[in-house]
C-alpha cells in the first residue's frame, strides 16, 4: 500500500511540476492571439475572447522581424556547422593522436570550464575590434567555432574508437584526414548530433554576445530584436508575446526532432568517457 501511494504521489508531483512549467508558455501562446490590451486585464485571461493574428502581422510588417528571423537562422546554422567541424577535429586529435604536451594541454584547457563565459567577453570584444570584426556576422560566429565543452565532449566519445581499426587503416595507406572522414566521423555521429543540437539552441537563444558585438539593427538576431521590441512597445503585451512565440518555436522544434539522439549521445558519451 505504501509503495503504491509513493508511486502515485511521485507521478502526481511530476504532473504538477509539468503543468507549472508549461503554464507560462501556454499563456504566452494564448496572449499572442489576443487583441491589444486584452492580456493586461485582471484577472488575467487564459484564452483570447476573439482570436486574431494581427500581432503576428504587425511583427512582420512594422518591425521587419522576418529579417531578424533570417539573421538568427543564419547565425545558428553557421555556428553549428563550424562548431561541429572544429570541435570534432580537435576532440579526435586529443583522443587519438599522439603529440608532445597533449595531456597537459588538455588538462589546462579543461580548467577553463570553471571560468564563466562572461569573463572573457570584454577581452574578446577588444580583440575583435582590433581585427575590424565588430558589427559583422564573423564576429558573432567566432566564439562558437571552438569551445572547451565541445572539445571535451567529442574527446570523451572518440576515446571509444578502437585503436586497432585506426592502425589498420594507416597500414593500408589511408591518410589521417581520410581516416577521420571515413572511419571516425560515422562512429561519432550520435555525439555530433548532441553537440550540434546544443550549439544550435545556444546560438539561437543567445542574447548577450550579439547585443555586444552588433551595432546595426538590420543585423540583430531575434532575441536582440525582441529586446528592442520591449523598449519600443512596453505596453503592447500581446505584440511582445507574439515575438516570444516566434523566437521559442524553432528552438522547441529542433529539440523535439533530435531529442532521442541528443539524450542518447549524452548518456553514451558519459559512459564511454
Amino acid at each position: 500500500m505504501g509503495r503504491r501511494f509513493g508511486f502515485w504521489g511521485l507521478h502526481a508531483a511530476l504532473i504538477a511540476g509539468t503543468l507549472v512549467t508549461l503554464a507560462p508558455l501556454a499563456w504566452m501562446l494564448a496572449a499572442s492571439f489576443m487583441s491589444s490590451g486584452e492580456a493586461n486585464t485582471y484577472p488575467p485571461r487564459w484564452f483570447p475572447r476573439h482570436p486574431t493574428i494581427d500581432q503576428y502581422v504587425a511583427l512582420f510588417q512594422r518591425l521587419d522581424l522576418a529579417r531578424s528571423f533570417f539573421n538568427s537562422a543564419f547565425v545558428a546554422v553557421c555556428a553549428t556547422a563550424g562548431s561541429l567541424l572544429v570541435n570534432s577535429l580537435a576532440g579526435y586529435a586529443f583522443a587519438k593522436l599522439r603529440f608532445r604536451g597533449r595531456d597537459p594541454l588538455f588538462r589546462g584547457m579543461t580548467m577553463a570550464l570553471v571560468v564563466p563565459a562572461q569573463v572573457g567577453m570584454l577581452p574578446l570584444f577588444l580583440l575583435l575590434r582590433q581585427m575590424g570584426l565588430v558589427n559583422t556576422y564573423a564576429g558573432v560566429l567566432i566564439p562558437y567555432l571552438a569551445s572547451v565543452f565541445g572539445i571535451f565532449l567529442i574527446r570523451q566519445y572518440a576515446r571509444s574508437v578502437p585503436q586497432d581499426l585506426l592502425d589498420a587503416a594507416r597500414m593500408d595507406g589511408a591518410g589521417e584526414f581520410r581516416i577521420f572522414w571515413a572511419i571516425v566521423l560515422p562512429i561519432l555521429r550520435p555525439i555530433l548530433v548532441t553537440l550540434g543540437t546544443f550549439t544550435f539552441l545556444s546560438a539561437w537563444n543567445d542574447f548577450m554576445w550579439p547585443l555586444i558585438i552588433l551595432t546595426d539593427s538590420s543585423k540583430y538576431t531575434l532575441p536582440v530584436a525582441l529586446a528592442a521590441l520591449v523598449g519600443e512597445h512596453v505596453q503592447d503585451t500581446e505584440l511582445m508575446m507574439a515575438g516570444s512565440v516566434i523566437t521559442v518555436i524553432p528552438a522547441i522544434l529542433v529539440f523535439l526532432v533530435f531529442q532521442r539522439t541528443y539524450v542518447r549521445g549524452i548518456l553514451s558519451g558519459s559512459m564511454k568517457g
